[in-house]
């Protein structure tokens, strides 16, 4: 299993949310490359970032921010938000980003999802956020009526590199992964699945690991490392 530890960015500063709420937002470094760079020091392998500036307007409004991330470390990363057409896949790959996450676009505009992974072979992966399972989008301030689980399944053939699901409820709360609903999303694709929303400790990684069924390929690391509730060496221990 991949942790993949996340740094959400606002106007060019590391924040977290919670639970998608940007009126309960906290800054944690007002340079974010500081942050990549503990994150790498720390052993983790994969960064996920994911500018919340571009969910709510559509367009990346943080791409310097990005750039000196790229700059500061070796690590892959997977960037989402405000990715909306091939363009932008296109100029975030530019930036150093070794895959795009397909948010908002994705559920409004499924077939667009087998376009873009066909223009871009493994460097496409689909982000599904939930409320209560109903999928959200525009930066989750909107809901759709389509089940979370009904839109990956719309993806499990189309070449994406994998689908981050996330339950929005529980983001940034530190109450623990949705491991039934994560669970029943990775049982029933084909596809790697990824946890994301409110993981809140190594127990939570044991938990994903443990689970029957078909494995669940990574987890997000958010508020509760940048609190200090997780041990990097021991997470990154359980989850090898």
């Amino acid at each position: 299993m991949i942790l993949y530890p996340a740094i959400d960015l606002k106007d060019g500063q590391a924040v977290r949310l919670f639970k998608g709420d940007f009126a309960r937002m906290t800054v944690f470094d007002t340079n974010p490359a500081d942050r990549a760079a503990r994150f790498e020091a720390m052993g983790f392998a994969y960064l996920h970032i994911v500018d919340l500036d571009g969910a709510l307007k559509g367009a990346g409004a943080n791409l310097d921010a990005i750039a000196a991330i790229r700059a500061r470390t070796r690590l892959p990363m997977q960037l989402g938000g405000g990715i909306r057409d091939l363009a932008a896949i296109e100029k975030a790959l530019t930036l150093g980003v070794n895959r795009v996450i397909l948010g908002t676009i994705a559920a409004k505009n499924p077939p667009f999802v087998r376009e873009a992974a066909k223009a871009f072979p493994g460097q496409v992966a689909v982000g599904i956020d939930a409320i209560d399972g109903m999928v959200a989008v525009e930066g989750w301030l909107e809901t759709t009526n389509v089940t979370a689980l009904d839109l990956a399944r719309q993806f499990e053939d189309v070449g994406v590199a994998a689908l981050i699901v996330t339950d929005v409820g529980r983001d940034g709360t530190k109450i623990g992964i949705n491991i039934d609903f994560t669970g029943a999303i990775a049982d029933a694709v084909g596809v790697d699945v990824i946890a994301s929303g409110g993981l809140k400790g190594v127990e939570d990684i044991v938990a994903l690991k443990a689970r029957p069924g078909r494995p669940v390929a990574g987890a997000i690391l958010g508020r509760a490392l940048y609190d200090g509730l997780i041990d990097a060496a021991e997470a990154l221990r359980i989850a090898a």
